[in-house]
């Protein structure tokens, strides 16, 4: 048993994952006994592959080899190189009300968040399935992420929450996700998804191809999804990404925001359709208690000589943007901008370090 939830908290740093497709971002959780990445079904759906990342591993595509829309649950091929920390399944069945629970995840997108609660209802129905309900509080990006006991121990996974509830939060109990993975090993190498209709696992390749073998319902293979193709403006921005050398499938952060690493520089690149704006944003370092005079003269000195680009501070953080438009943005041109924006930051915060002292910004 723990002594300290800072003890937890610590140990899940190594073992909880940021989860990122075309459509979403979300959080998974490795289980080393089973040789899983656990995640939601919702979080990963229309996906035969995601990009994960976290404090054991190098940001990687895996490859989705199990939905269970039933449960919302899906498992992630774990890679073979990592150094992901080992964590435990709890038995849910012994949570009771008043337990004091951690609800471990990457909402909006930051690297690593826990927040602390009670269960409040251990027996919630919905769709013939019961749910733990507690008040930890969940937020967009903590779906996927694990419930966690004071043991140290999961009992759920975060599923979802009650729009505009004051941290009313659900989350499947573990002895689902218990029996899912059992039913899931049966097979050596398996790939496969759960029927709705009749409960069902059916495995690759289904001879049924597009019916369930056991009941004849409508179902989705994991080898039926079809790959995703950017249209409009996001395929020009991902071409060009791409020209500079990425891998495009590692920047994606949802449909619309891609983050680039070169060097200590992190790069974010957002196209808000409905404005028709497009933001590069390149977050250098961060600003340091003393030398800021000479750092802000740097900064308008610069500014005078850049075309396209803007050097500044943001709260604390030195950071080298654009803004331009969707109208006005051409393939040649948006290849130009991200090139210069890359390029300078990888100067710039390289310069700002070593003449500056400013702080190297972290995850």
């Amino acid at each position: 048993m723990f002594k300290h939830l800072k003890d937890i908290i610590e140990l899940y740093k190594g073992a909880v994952i940021q989860i990122a497709t075309p459509f979403s971002i979300g959080t998974g959780f490795f289980l080393k006994d089973a040789d899983l990445i656990i995640t939601n079904e919702h979080v990963v759906r229309n996906n035969k592959e995601v990009v994960i990342d976290g404090n054991g591993l190098h940001r990687v595509v895996s490859p989705v080899i199990y939905l269970d829309p039933k449960f919302d649950l899906a498992f992630i091929k774990s890679p073979a190189k990592h150094n992901l920390a080992n964590i435990q399944l709890g038995d849910s069945t012994k949570a009771v009300e008043g337990d004091q629970v951690l609800a471990v995840g990457h909402p909006f997108g930051l690297k690593y968040t826990a927040t602390q609660g009670i269960i409040s209802n251990t027996l919630h129905q919905q769709d013939d399935i019961q749910y733990i309900q507690h008040d930890a509080a969940l937020n967009p990006g903590n779906s996927g992420g694990p419930l966690v006991n004071v043991d140290g121990e999961i009992i759920g996974v975060n599923t979802f929450i009650i729009k505009d509830g004051q941290n009313i939060g659900f989350s499947l109990p573990s002895q689902y996700l218990l029996e899912s993975i059992k039913d899931f090993k049966k097979r050596e190498n398996p790939v496969a998804v759960r029927c709705e209709s009749c409960s069902n696992l059916v495995f690759e390749p289904n001879q049924e191809k597009k019916y369930c073998p056991f009941c004849g319902a409508r179902i989705r293979m994991i080898s039926e999804i079809e790959d995703y193709e950017p249209k409009g403006l996001r395929r020009i921005l991902e071409e060009s990404i791409t020209k500079l050398g990425f891998d495009i499938k590692l920047t994606r952060r949802g449909p619309f925001n891609w983050e680039i690493i070169k060097g200590s520089a992190k790069i974010l690149i957002s196209y808000h359709e409905e404005s028709g704006m497009i933001a590069g944003d390149a977050v250098l370092a961060g600003l340091p208690k003393e030398n800021i005079k000479s750092i802000y003269e740097f900064i308008l000195q610069q500014n005078y000589h850049l075309r396209g680009l803007v050097l500044g501070v943001r709260k604390n953080d030195i950071v080298l943007s654009f803004v331009v438009f969707d109208q006005y943005s051409k393939q040649e041109f948006l290849d130009k901008l991200i090139q210069s924006l890359i390029h300078t930051a990888d100067e710039y915060d390289n310069l700002l370090v070593s003449k500056y002292g400013v702080l190297i910004t972290k995850d």
